[in-house]
């Protein structure tokens, strides 16, 4: 079992990357080379702009590069509950920044001919227990009716046709979602946001940020420094630089996956006859899709710590476990690919974007990454140009997590207590 991402390592590497040290003056500097940060540039430059994006390490090689695959829509709430906690219109306009995400997503796929698989599958929710098909039941009834009349609910005695397990008790049905190949979408953005003109700076870690006036900053790289007349910040759970503020609100949660050697299709039939994406309703859940070679790509929180060999190939035996439980007709099927990486989690799980100090950001994407990324970097585009009604989470106050100081010492605990609730609940 080979301790890497199985998007990474099945992906052409970005080339394009500017020589060179970093300096001078651009209108924008994006820090991060995520999904994120590189449609952002693809937006800036599009519009005329001079973009710099300086990242730390590869382009792509952070939670871009280390996720499941999915690119969902719908929330990770219950919209029944969103709706009472936020507003039937607020939660309405949400839930439909979701939809637009992946609509942003096959767009620039389609206009800059990117070849990484995206496909419209569906998404399936797992009900895990009786009691969340209830609840699934009772908010889909709202759903269906105010916000998306494309979902289905998905009863237990016609779950078979979707999952092959009798481990869940029904479902509900998103049928805009979609999947793709991560590793291969982050190099063709990467490209295309350098054929409109950004310059991308890989292994150039942001050290120092200085103010000088309106949206003006310094910035200070390990490959040298640059003035921008303005700066978006996109670099999603990062633990290093100049970005306290952020990290008061923010908390890196560990995921992982693991992935299958190639399945035969009978196999494929025998637990995902409809290939579409799915996850599963416990708070420590699982979340899962068949890859373009016919692989299942299985992931979870499995154990809540942060990502490294050691915690990755620990982490890797729990999954292993979860998904011979859940589909136990495959056997003891081979493992090929192991990795971990970074969820940037809010303290109520919904993204943020904005402006902080003469600073526009957009992260906190809490699970649903893949989209609402390339979404953000767009809408932050245009917010920048003016467009103050672009950003989406713009209603949304930001505070710190109480206790949060950046350093997430309070995981295990977390872990402990979210355990307790899928016992429990």
């Amino acid at each position: 079992m080979k301790l890497a991402s199985y998007w990474l390592e099945t992906a052409t590497r970005f080339a394009g990357g500017a020589a060179g040290p970093v300096e001078g003056k651009v209108d924008v500097a994006v820090i991060g080379g995520g999904f994120t940060g590189l449609s952002a540039a693809l937006a800036l430059a599009r519009r005329g702009a001079s973009v710099a994006v300086l990242e730390a390490g590869r382009v792509g090689a952070g939670a871009s590069g280390r996720n499941g695959g999915h690119v969902n829509n719908g929330t990770s709430h219950d919209y029944a509950g969103l709706a009472a906690s936020l507003g039937a219109d607020l939660a309405r306009a949400l839930y439909r920044a979701f939809d637009d995400a992946v609509d942003t997503v096959e767009r620039i796929v389609r206009e800059e001919q990117i070849q990484c698989d995206f496909r419209r599958a569906g998404k399936i929710k797992l009900a895990a227990k009786p009691a969340h098909y209830e609840k699934i039941a009772r908010s889909f009834e709202i759903l269906h009716r105010d916000c998306d009349p494309e979902t289905d609910l998905i009863p237990r005695e016609r779950i078979r046709a979707e999952i092959g397990s009798d481990a869940f008790h029904g479902g509900l049905l998103y049928r805009k979602s979609a999947m793709m190949h991560m590793g291969r979408f982050g190099a063709g953005l990467a490209d295309a946001a350098t054929r409109a003109g950004a310059r991308i700076f890989e292994e150039a870690p942001v050290t120092a940020l200085t103010r000088l006036n309106g949206h003006a900053h310094r910035v200070t790289t390990a490959r040298g420094t640059l003035d921008a007349a303005q700066v978006l910040i996109a670099t999603g759970p990062s633990r290093e630089g100049p970005f306290a503020w952020f990290r008061r609100r923010i908390v890196p949660v560990g995921s992982f996956i693991v992935v299958t050697q190639p399945l035969t299709p009978e196999q494929l039939d025998s637990i995902m006859p409809t290939r579409r994406t799915a996850t599963t309703t416990k708070y420590i859940g699982n979340y899962f899709r068949i890859s373009p070679d016919d692989r299942l790509i299985w992931g979870g929180r499995a154990r809540f710590a942060m990502s490294n060999p050691t915690e990755d190939a620990k982490s890797g035996d729990v999954l292993r476990a979860q998904l011979r439980a859940t589909f136990p007709q495959l056997g003891a099927v081979r493992l090929d690919y192991c990795w971990g990486g970074l969820v940037d989690m809010t303290e109520d799980r919904l993204p943020r974007a904005g402006e902080q100090d003469g600073l526009f950001y957009a992260m906190g994407l809490s699970g649903h990454g893949a989209q609402m990324s390339v979404h953000l970097g767009q809408q932050m585009a245009r917010v920048m140009a003016g467009e103050a009604a672009a950003n989406p989470f713009a209603k949304l106050d930001w505070k710190p997590i109480a206790f949060n100081y950046g350093k997430p010492w309070f995981l295990p605990l977390v872990g402990a207590y979210y355990s307790l609730k899928d016992r429990l609940e």
